[in-house]
């Protein structure tokens, strides 16, 4: 007969190795979405670099992608083009490419197109990226379809769309929804990407609970952007 009391202390034991292997799942999972120098989700984790908003040149390209590989961003969406005007070269976009392919990073070109009149750059289309997003909420609908359309005609990489509207019929590679805030938060989904504007978040928690929220209800979670973050501290 075993001694008053063991079945006890064995019980407590049990709790405690559990109560481990939670913390340790729990932590296993938080560093996978958040993990420093990690990148091993398969979702895409994509960190959005604004030039409007803070200008990342071959001077800071670098850091920006020290920055993006250590708070676990597998894929960049960097503004190569806004409003009519290709910012770089095609020789320092390909500088650009060769620099996030080393460090693991996919990068897609994203081109802000604020008018119908602008062209899509295609002498970008063939630099070794991993795929051209396009930047366009404020063109009509027939507008950014035709500017798709012409994209996926000659194009051979990914396609991607980052959009305002909860409800686009657009259908690129990734569909990117812009819900930023809790109040966009019902349109989170499997089969878009969801999206975090730092400039709606209140701290580090609120930032990781949302990026956490579009992970696990959507397809992904884009963040903007690069400046934001830097300046926020997170």
């Amino acid at each position: 007969m075993a001694p008053k009391g063991r079945p006890k202390k064995h019980r407590s034991r049990k709790l405690y190795v559990t109560a481990v292997l939670i913390v340790i799942a729990v932590g296993a999972g938080v560093y996978v979405l958040y993990g420093r120098g990690q990148n091993a989700s398969v979702q895409p984790v994509i960190l959005y670099v604004n030039q409007g908003n803070g200008v990342v040149n071959g001077t800071n390209f670098g850091t920006m992608i020290s920055y993006a590989g250590s708070r676990g961003f597998n894929t960049v969406f960097f503004q190569a083009y806004r409003q009519g005007s290709l910012l770089f070269t095609p020789s320092q976009l390909t500088s650009f490419v060769n620099e996030s392919h080393t460090a693991g990073l996919k990068i897609f070109f994203a081109l802000y197109i604020t008018n119908s009149s602008q062209t899509l750059p295609a002498s970008v289309y063939s630099l070794g990226e991993d795929g051209i997003s396009l930047d366009m909420s404020a063109l009509p609908v027939a507008s950014q379809q035709a500017l798709l359309s012409n994209l996926q005609g000659s194009y051979r990489g990914k396609s991607a769309v980052t959009t305002t509207d909860m409800s686009s019929p657009l259908r690129p590679d990734l569909l990117i929804l812009e819900t930023y805030g809790p109040s966009l938060q019902q349109y989170i989904k499997p089969g878009i990407i969801a999206s975090v504007g730092v400039f709606t978040t209140t701290s580090l928690h609120d930032y990781e609970s949302q990026v956490s929220y579009a992970l696990q209800n959507s397809d992904g979670v884009m963040v903007f952007d690069y400046a934001g973050m830097l300046k926020s501290g997170y």
